[in-house]
């Protein structure tokens, strides 16, 4: 019983690779076992996190581990759909370099601050993970997209920057800081609420 967050979480590593195959060699039907497969990840990211508190195993080494393996299916499924739908990505470049450089940022201030990777799991950050796999989904299906695109770099900056305020703010590295509004009292040692179902 205690294994089954490990699994949920080491699940995403399965089905990224089964991404980059259903891409690589693609066949009538392919697309929708994609986006079936990035359903089923974001279904395991919200249960693992349920589960493993729900049987108290819920710990700062499993919200790391889930945040890697996060960070690992996601660039793994980015870069799989981005490079099939090429002409889509070369469109909106500076947009997408944009996010990606918020990314790379927030990991980067992270390492020198604290020598540690995120893992804050903000709100705000899972709703873009939300928007994000929308926004896959449409580029998978259609090749192209348009307001699902939109409202993914819109969530993409803001919860980027975020993040970003929330390492800069904070005097010790932590995990699951639902806002940028709670640094102050995990600056001051005092408990804050986090939402069940999203953070914590």
């Amino acid at each position: 019983m205690k294994q089954i967050p490990y699994i949920l979480i080491y699940s995403r590593i399965i089905f990224a690779i089964l991404i980059i195959l259903l891409l690589s060699f693609p066949y009538i039907g392919s697309d929708y076992w994609v986006v079936g497969l990035m359903v089923f990840a974001i279904l395991t990211d919200v249960f693992d996190g349920i589960i493993a508190r729900r049987i108290g195993v819920s710990s700062e080494r499993l919200r790391v581990l889930d945040s890697n393996v996060d960070q690992f299916f996601w660039l793994v499924t980015v870069v799989s759909v981005f490079y099939d739908s090429k002409e889509f990505i070369l469109a909106e470049i500076v947009w997408i370099g944009i996010i990606l450089l918020l990314e790379l940022s927030t990991y980067m201030v992270s390492y020198f601050k604290f020598r540690r990777t995120i893992a804050t799991h903000s709100i705000l950050a899972k709703f873009w993970t939300i928007s994000l796999l929308i926004f896959l989904i449409d580029l998978v299906l259609n090749n192209q997209s348009f307001y699902p695109f939109l409202v993914c770099v819109i969530l993409g900056i803001i919860s980027r920057i975020e993040i970003l305020l929330i390492i800069v703010r904070l005097k010790k590295w932590v995990t699951d800081v639902p806002s940028i509004f709670s640094v102050s009292k995990l600056n001051r040692g005092e408990e804050i609420k986090r939402n069940k179902l999203f953070n914590g």
